[in-house]
Parts: C-alpha cells; sequence; structure tokens
C-alpha cells in the first residue's frame, strides 16, 4: 500500500472519529440520562386505570413521577405538581417507561398532583397540608 493510501484511510477514520465525537456532544436533553426517581421517602401511591402516580417528599420538596401499567410502548404521559399560590411543574410527552420525575418546593404548603398515561388519568385535591 503506498503512502497517498494510508493516509486516505487515516483522514477518514479522523473524519469519521470527530463526527461521531461531536454527535455525542451535541444529543438532545432526552437522550441524556436523566434521574428515573424522586429522593425522598414514598408518601402517596395513586393507582389509576392505566397506571400509577407516586408521590414522595424530602424536607420541604413534594417530588411526583407517573408509571404507566404496560412500560416499554410510548404513550402520552403526565405528571403535575403543583404547590398551593404557586405554578404547576409539568412534564407531559410521549414516554415508554415514565413521566418525571418533577420536583417543586412546597415548604409547608399544600400541593396538587396529577397523573396521566393515555387516556387514564388522576387528579388528587390538596393533599400534604
Amino acid at each position: 500500500m503506498d503512502r497517498g493510501a494510508i493516509r486516505r484511510r487515516v483522514a477518514v477514520g479522523l473524519a469519521l472519529l470527530t463526527a461521531s465525537g461531536l454527535l455525542a456532544v451535541a444529543a438532545p436533553a432526552e437522550a441524556q440520562a436523566a434521574p428515573t426517581r424522586c429522593e425522598g421517602r414514598k408518601v402517596k401511591t395513586y393507582p389509576f386505570a392505566t397506571g400509577t402516580l407516586y408521590v414522595y417528599k424530602k424536607g420541604g420538596y413534594v417530588c411526583a413521577v407517573t408509571k404507566p401499567k404496560d412500560p416499554g410502548r410510548k404513550q402520552w404521559m403526565m405528571v403535575s405538581v403543583q404547590a398551593r399560590r404557586a405554578n404547576a411543574v409539568v412534564d407531559e410527552w410521549y414516554y415508554s417507561h415514565h413521566a418525571g420525575p418533577v420536583t417543586v418546593h412546597a415548604g409547608q404548603r399544600c400541593v396538587w398532583v396529577k397523573g396521566r398515561v393515555g387516556s387514564g388519568s388522576v387528579s388528587k385535591g390538596w393533599i400534604l397540608c
């Protein structure tokens, strides 16, 4: 093999290596690892027809996750936590394993939690007061 062929192969290899490195850095946020569970102790579990809403508390923070009964296939999921007199924190999209976690600082305030998987949902009034 002549020197020109070796240089071309090395150049192609470096170009592929550089391109793969750039793709890894520019990966969307969804593809990057995110926490799949809440910190703290589980304080409420709300099962509904198509899934379950889990609520956790640690200090003044409340966290929630919605998980489907049938994980593995993408379906519309939502989880929401709202502290009284504050805006709700919501995560909704087509997920295959869970929506959330979402966390709010509630302090001693009540929170309103909601969860949805496909056509089934749960919405609890002011809790943890």
